[in-house]
């Protein structure tokens, strides 16, 4: 049998351990994974059981949550993070990673984590869990993948205020981005050639200068450097008309060049089931695409959709992954 999925418990405040409880209803025979933290954050009445053991999950699943505790400094009122229970949060994410480098976890899903509350009380040094993760992998570069039925989509920068963007994207970093994402459509995803859509900075990607001279400067040619490496490639592409139904169909996933570039058309496509995946980890990692949710965190309103999908897209990355 296979390891278990880890889940890591997020901010125990926001709405993650409420939709964990959810996702486990919906999938404890389908699909079990061991739950990471502290037990008096779990929704009140629902089946859990301690586990020692991350193998002995899948046999617990049908009837209990399974969870490796973590005694956490507080108990969490929903609504606001504390900082007394930074360091917890930041212990379940570095134990779930644990888990899954030594192969007592197939793939780490993450919940929700809110920056501010862990560097508040944690001194937490990183902009997210994203570039957490690429420190306790000991790798130098990752990128970040937003996934759904309908798209796959990749900012090349990611937290970058817009000003900063142009002297953040430079020929280097993207071409980064571009080889880890087509090596992991093959190796995670199981495409075999990967069609990859890269967008434009500038509206209408620069329409040939006329609107910045970035895609005619270096974009356009490093693009066409790396297609006479055999990457199938198209663009630079003007990215308001990237992502309508038709164009989609000529792509395997689509590289933007900031933040909301890529995460307006995949939160207007699936706005619920949307999937945040880090590329170019040595295990497979996803999280729920959204956040912690604090105006609506134990109210039994939080919709489990997009940490659903997280882990049943987790599963089989990680099965593909197994097999070569």
């Amino acid at each position: 049998m296979s390891p278990p999925l880890a889940v890591s418990c997020g901010d125990p405040s926001g709405i993650g351990p409420e939709i964990a409880a959810k996702a486990w209803e919906a999938l404890r025979v389908e699909l079990p994974f061991l739950w990471i933290g502290d037990p008096r954050h779990l929704p009140l009445g629902l089946p859990f059981q301690i586990v020692e053991e991350p193998a002995l999950a899948p046999a617990i699943s049908a009837e209990a949550l399974p969870v490796l505790p973590l005694a956490f400094a507080e108990i969490a009122p929903p609504g606001a993070p504390d900082p007394a229970n930074a360091q917890g949060i930041v212990e379940a994410i570095e134990r779930g990673v644990a888990l899954v480098s030594g192969g007592d976890a197939s793939a780490l899903v993450t919940a929700p984590i809110n920056k501010k509350g862990l560097q508040d009380g944690a001194d937490f040094a990183f902009p997210g869990h994203t570039e957490f993760l690429a420190h306790l992998a000991g790798v130098d570069h990752v990128v970040m993948m937003l996934a759904c039925d309908a798209l796959k989509v990749v900012p090349a920068t990611i937290h970058v205020p817009l000003a900063d963007v142009p002297d953040a994207l430079t020929a280097e970093s993207l071409t980064q981005t571009i080889r880890i994402t087509h090596k992991d459509l093959i190796r995670r995803f199981g495409i075999a050639v990967p069609r990859i859509a890269v967008a434009g900075l500038n509206p209408h990607a620069g329409e040939g200068g006329r609107i910045g001279t970035e895609e005619v400067d270096w974009i356009a040619p490093l693009l066409e450097k790396l297609r006479s490496e055999d990457l199938d490639l198209v663009g630079p592409l003007s990215a308001d008309t990237m992502f309508h139904e038709k164009a989609r169909a000529g792509y395997d996933a689509a590289i933007a060049m900031y933040h909301d570039q890529a995460l307006i058309p995949i939160k207007t496509i699936d706005f619920a089931g949307g999937v945040n995946v880090t590329l170019g980890l040595p295990f497979v990692r996803t999280s729920p695409d959204h956040g912690t949710a604090y105006d609506i965190a134990g109210t039994g309103m939080a919709d489990p959709t997009s940490m659903i999908a997280a882990l049943r897209l987790a599963d089989r990355m990680s099965r593909r992954a197994a097999r070569g």
